[in-house]
């Protein structure tokens, strides 16, 4: 796919935070194949340990998406964007406005706000928003070339709660990348994310909390790829009755 005029073959984008160590969350990227790596800024100067932390992201040759997690306002959004910028050298931001403290579902209003002014701004936003159409629109028409729907809350492992709704956003916006962003939680959440048509996923805790890491960054890539390649295979139709497989023609007819 082609996102912003990069093109990115492996579809998986892969969270930075609350690995084990940054020897595994590096051993992650490796196993994942991925080329796109999210990164809060938080996380980046939260401890005084910043600097090797972007080492070893950059040595991994991976695309660097920060992100404004934590943000409650349209202000505190812009801000962090415009240090994210800054401090990662590049105008790719994952832009999050939260609107709910226990569930991270995103303020739409003050997302698409956001959205308009750091486009003006020169930025190139990937949102994160709901399963909603006319936000969809209103993200589009704010700038945005990209729109990262969620499964489900961030987090949360609990795998696609609304797959019809992804579904529909596939029908309807058959041009724009869409990447599903929170709620993956196994292997099987991707493959459907995927034989939905979606064009990529973004995870970080489904990998950062698994008992091994590594493998399952590796699982999770082999899922997307098994998924993406159902899609365009064209799947058969769901039927209500059996349909049998041998020909019938030709069978020994008893008297």
């Amino acid at each position: 796919m082609k996102i912003y005029d990069v093109d990115i073959s492996v579809p998986m984008f892969l969270g930075t935070a609350q690995y084990p160590s940054p020897a595994i969350l590096h051993q992650a990227i490796r196993a994942s194949d991925c080329e796109v790596v999210t990164v809060s800024l938080r996380r980046e100067t939260a401890d005084g340990t910043g600097a090797g932390f972007w080492d070893m992201l950059r040595a991994t040759g991976a695309h660097i998406l920060p992100n404004t997690a934590g943000c409650h306002s349209v202000q505190e959004a812009v801000t962090t964007a415009q240090m994210a910028r800054e401090l990662f050298a590049t105008d790719w931001i994952k832009l999050e406005v939260i609107g709910h403290a226990d569930n991270l579902q995103p303020d739409v209003f003050a997302l698409v706000e956001a959205a308009r002014i750091l486009t003006t701004d020169g930025f190139k936003v990937f949102p994160y928003m709901t399963d909603d159409l006319i936000v969809g629109e209103k993200l589009l028409e704010a700038g945005c070339e990209v729109l990262m729907p969620w499964g489900a809350p961030i987090g949360s492992g609990q795998g696609l709660r609304t797959p019809d709704a992804l579904r529909t956003m596939r029908a309807h916006f058959p041009d724009v990348p869409l990447i599903v962003d929170a709620g993956i939680g196994r292997p099987s959440d991707a493959i459907q994310a995927m034989e939905l048509g979606m064009d990529a996923i973004l995870l970080n805790t489904a990998v950062a909390k698994a008992g091994d890491p590594v493998g399952m960054a590796r699982a999770m890539a082999l899922a997307v790829e098994a998924g993406r390649a159902g899609f365009i295979s064209d799947p058969i139709d769901r039927r209500d009755v059996a349909v049998p497989s041998t020909p019938v023609l030709g069978l020994a007819e008893l008297m």
